[in-house]
């Protein structure tokens, strides 16, 4: 009886610790009655919205671009389906920075053909840089010769709301967005480049990281801040 007082008491003090330090991500909604400018990322203020950019080329190839973030430039995959010839699977995983075992993140996902009456025929032009992965897809018209394509795209190329969306792609780790100061125009194929902007701080504003507390690293499209203790202010 004793020692199942002891192990009550103990689950007792667990469940009000936890209650003590639970947090809820502000960052993924707005008070701002117009929203957030892209609703992959609270942080983002101009450029292409969306986890996926997909346009038919002058020559009639599709240029796809895939946000991946943290993933290294040398450990994105893809492949097309070999049976149907309709699409691109891609896939990749971030490293283990040695803070958060379990911030590591896996994607894996598709892109390619929203048509019947064709297929794709090559994937050229393959680059994974800065946590986005670039690809130009050939295709050829194999039925319907005497009717135009009705080529579509996915529903989530981009658009603003008031609450920060899931990334669809990612299948393993936490969901959540960095933000970094400014991309480029990496790609000539590129809408234009994306600017971000964001801050961080605690709940409570007696107590805020010092700056020689705060470091930064930028690595793979992905922004980490690491602060020291805690300190009243």
């Amino acid at each position: 009886m004793l020692k199942d007082r002891v192990r009550e008491r103990i689950q007792r003090k667990k469940r009000e610790m936890a209650d003590e330090y639970t947090y809820m991500d502000i960052t993924r909604f707005t008070a701002n009655p117009d929203g957030f400018y892209a609703t992959n990322s609270p942080y983002q203020k101009s450029g292409p919205k969306g986890f996926i950019e997909m346009k038919v080329l002058e020559n009639d190839k599709l240029y796809i671009r895939v946000d991946l973030p943290g993933v290294p430039d040398d450990a994105a995959r893809h492949r097309v389906d070999a049976l149907r010839k309709k699409v691109v699977f891609f896939s990749g995983k971030t490293l283990d920075d040695g803070y958060n075992k379990e911030g590591v993140r896996e994607y894996s996902g598709t892109a390619g053909l929203g048509c019947d009456c064709c297929e794709i025929t090559g994937v050229d032009d393959v680059k994974m840089k800065d946590g986005v992965l670039r690809m130009i897809v050939s295709r050829v018209k194999v039925k319907n010769d005497d009717k135009k394509c009705t080529l579509t795209f996915p529903p989530f190329t981009g658009k603003s709301g008031r609450r920060q969306e899931d990334h669809p792609f990612l299948v393993k780790g936490p969901q959540g967005a960095m933000f970094i100061a400014q991309t480029k125009k990496v790609c000539e194929h590129d809408e234009s480049a994306r600017l971000y902007l964001g801050s961080f701080g605690t709940l409570d504003p007696s107590t805020a990281p010092t700056l020689d507390s705060i470091t930064a690293t930028v690595k793979f499209g992905v922004l980490k801040i690491v602060t020291g203790p805690l300190h009243n202010q």
